[in-house]
């Protein structure tokens, strides 16, 4: 779920300004999974506009303290979420911790990058939110260190059907400052997109993995 709708709109308006979300119908994108896509969403983008990513920050930390209590520690998503991660917990005044898809296979073999104690609590930062499998993920790994998850947030989702069935599966709790619904919403009102893309955006997003833009 969303915050709040003023900051869901803030969050796509400032996404679409400086391209972290490209939005492409007629000639779609196609995905590491193979699903073709009219959109693509790159949200480290937003690191190298001060301005927004300052705002990302400061959102993102406010939120987690009004909705999780100010945790011990803050865990970024590896790798799109380090970036922001790592600012929120600046923010925060928090220690940062970073979690890789898996265990390295040299070293000390960490999958959990820096210092957290157990039993410590723990909100998770995510830039992106598709079917959820990879932020769960991280949020196993932090589990079998035995830290506290409180929860996760992300910049944006796609609000996939499949992501809120792994969410509450996990009994992880999922907040994002935007989402999809949101974002098609300010496209549409400022003549980002046109009515007739807004409903082939609207049929991916209903089932993204059988569409096909012919």
């Amino acid at each position: 779920m969303i915050f709040n709708k003023d900051t869901a709109k803030k969050t796509a308006e400032v996404l679409l300004q400086i391209n972290a979300i490209k939005l492409s119908p007629n000639a779609p994108f196609t995905w590491a999974s193979g699903w073709k896509s009219p959109i693509y969403c790159d949200n480290r983008i937003v690191l190298s506009f001060p301005t927004i990513r300052n705002y990302i920050r400061e959102t993102m930390g406010k939120q987690i303290e009004k909705n999780y209590g100010k945790p011990d520690a803050i865990a970024g998503v590896a790798t799109g979420a380090i970036g922001i991660g790592m600012l929120v917990a600046e923010y925060l005044g928090l220690p940062f911790v970073y979690v890789r898809p898996d265990a390295k296979g040299h070293g000390r073999k960490n999958q959990i990058e820096g210092f957290i104690e157990s039993g410590q609590n723990v909100v998770v930062v995510e830039d992106l939110i598709s079917t959820g499998k990879s932020s769960l993920n991280a949020v196993k790994a932090l589990k079998e260190a035995n830290v506290n998850v409180k929860g996760m947030v992300a910049i944006f989702t796609y609000g996939f059907k499949v992501a809120t069935e792994n969410f509450e599966s996990a009994n992880v709790r999922l907040q994002t400052l935007s989402n999809y619904e949101t974002l098609l919403e300010q496209a549409l009102q400022t003549n980002y997109i046109t009515e007739k893309e807004l409903e082939t955006l609207s049929e991916w997003n209903a089932n993204p993995s059988e569409w096909n833009a012919i």
